[in-house]
């Protein structure tokens, strides 16, 4: 498949690399010329789970140099969510007819671009895949997990095991019959373990600890599995199971919603939220497309979500300096939950 894959961080990165180890070519494209002969002069190199690679990257070009005839059969969208919501009705001009976008960001991207560029044209994805950028060309893959894809009607498509056979030659690749639910399952968890932790300036086990970080908690993720319901999306089980014990629309205390909360910090509790590193490096963060999305859809559906609207807003307070990142914050929120 002719790929190009836009965003060469972290994850567009590693994938990049991980496919072209394999021998596939693969085109690159990069916000601007300077990074783009940075990465040509370097290449890309892998370390960390999976095994090493080292490979050269003579198809690196800014975006704005691609010449216009050019088609691709695939592109992977590996920015970060902004700036996909942007680029990519340009990008779909290079897409060959028959051929796919698959966006791969938090929140609700894929179906915010299926519903503006046509299902025809975009398969969803998310990525559980741990990866870190030490420096331009040089990534670390920090852990075993993989790409997941389907189609954000649900059902199975010969397009999306296509997909899964190409990019599976480097990295792992799923496909589900219920992208819509997954996608769910990760929003549910970047609404609460990441914005909050990200807000609150340290990890969720050290918030969850306290009286409003667990009313927080609590409140943006019943807010959150409540719009995910009502919209008619099933979450399904990812890491931890997505709808707590005996939940009937708010968390019910009781020791088998302590087990699951517990389960919860298992897998994510000392984890360094990745908006905490937007903030420290003065990026837009993706709120935005993740509680904002469930606010935005909660009003549509008529679902109240104040916690959750609080947190965009002390997000975006945050990013123009009018706060910084303190658990001192989650107690105003915390005044917000019904």
């Amino acid at each position: 498949m002719q790929t190009l894959i836009v965003g060469v961080g972290a994850l567009g990165g590693l994938i990049g690399a991980r496919l072209r180890a394999t021998g596939a070519r693969v085109w690159f494209a990069t916000r601007d010329e300077a990074s783009a002969s940075r990465l040509r002069a370097s290449g890309l190199r892998v370390s960390g789970v999976g095994g090493a690679a080292d490979v050269a990257a003579p198809d690196v070009a800014a975006l704005d140099a691609y010449p216009a005839g050019l088609g691709f059969d695939l592109v992977l969208l590996a920015t970060k969510a902004h700036e996909a919501m942007e680029l990519a009705p340009r990008i779909a001009r290079w897409i060959e007819p028959g051929g796919t976008l698959v966006p791969i960001q938090n929140g609700a991207v894929s179906q915010l671009l299926a519903d503006r560029l046509g299902h025809e044209r975009v398969l969803g994805g998310l990525s559980n895949l741990g990866a870190t950028m030490h420096a331009p060309g040089a990534f670390e893959q920090r852990n075993a997990g993989h790409l997941l894809i389907g189609e954000l009607g649900g059902g199975q498509s010969p397009r999306a095991e296509r997909v899964r056979a190409w990019l599976g030659q480097g990295v792992e690749v799923r496909v589900t019959p219920n992208l819509q639910g997954a996608i769910w399952s990760k929003l549910l968890l970047n609404c609460s373990v990441t914005t909050i932790g990200a807000i609150a300036g340290c990890t969720m086990r050290a918030y969850v600890g306290t009286p409003e970080g667990r009313v927080v908690f609590d409140r943006a993720y019943d807010e959150a599995l409540s719009v995910a319901g009502a919209s008619g999306a099933r979450p399904e089980r990812m890491m931890v199971e997505p709808i707590p014990p005996g939940w009937s629309g708010r968390a019910v205390p009781a020791p088998e919603h302590e087990a699951w909360l517990a389960e919860v910090l298992r897998g994510y509790g000392d984890l360094k939220p990745s908006m905490l590193q937007d903030f420290e490096r003065g990026r837009t963060t993706e709120v935005d497309f993740i509680n904002g999305y469930v606010a935005d859809l909660g009003r549509t559906l008529g679902i109240a979500t104040p916690v959750n609207a609080a947190i965009v807003e002390t997000v975006h307070r945050i990013t123009r300096g009018d706060l910084r990142p303190d658990r001192s914050n989650l107690v105003a929120i915390a005044a917000t939950a019904r």
